[in-house]
């Protein structure tokens, strides 16, 4: 019903803005990151929106971005996932490690989120995997080579991600670190001693 708002930014709050367009004022939900990033109060703003229909409410939820918003779609799909989960996990992490989490099947990097059980978390890789195309928005050299390689991840390498991981690393951040340190002659353990260094 409505694909976006543009109007004078009125109030901000920790998760709501409210719009002024040409005199009507719309309260809007937003991520933490959309509402970090919206301009200041006084200042004109443009949101890509959602209308939430519920028998006793209607709620508008905003995003600073079309992909933003596409990836709200895509959680709310997600059995026991509904609006308020969905915005409060593109509160709790980035697009771009979501989608990165998503594609690696990183249980860990979503289950860290407030709130957000691994259950939950389960279920969202389990039921997103062939839903959400993520290499759109891997667009950043490391995210970009992680995307590339993982089909062809030697023994060594996975065995130092592992064990990034349990020092208690993500797996997206343990293999960022690893691919940016490995060669293919390097052991596991000449990797896993690199990527130490490397995070010092």
């Amino acid at each position: 019903m409505y694909a976006f708002l543009s109007g004078i930014i009125e109030e901000k709050d920790l998760d709501t803005v409210v719009i002024n367009c040409n005199g009507v004022g719309y309260e809007v939900f937003c991520s933490a990151y959309t509402i970090e990033n919206l301009p200041a109060v006084g200042e004109v703003a443009t949101v890509y929106t959602y209308l939430h229909v519920r028998e006793d409410a209607m709620q508008l939820y905003g995003f600073l971005s079309k992909e933003e918003k596409k990836m709200f779609l895509a959680l709310t799909t997600v059995s026991g996932v509904g609006s308020k989960t969905a915005i409060q996990i593109l509160s709790g992490i980035r697009i771009k490690d979501l989608m990165n989490a998503i594609y690696l099947g990183d249980v860990h990097a979503i289950s860290r989120i407030k709130g957000i059980g691994k259950k939950t978390a389960e279920r969202i890789l389990l039921e997103l995997k062939n839903k959400v195309d993520v290499k759109p928005l891997l667009d950043g050299t490391n995210e970009a080579t992680i995307s590339v390689s993982l089909g062809v991840e030697t023994p060594a390498v996975a065995d130092a991600i592992n064990a990034l991981c349990d020092m208690g690393l993500s797996k997206v951040e343990a293999t960022k670190i690893v691919k940016a340190v490995a060669l293919d002659t390097d052991s596991a353990e000449q990797i896993i001693a690199k990527s130490l260094r490397n995070m010092g």
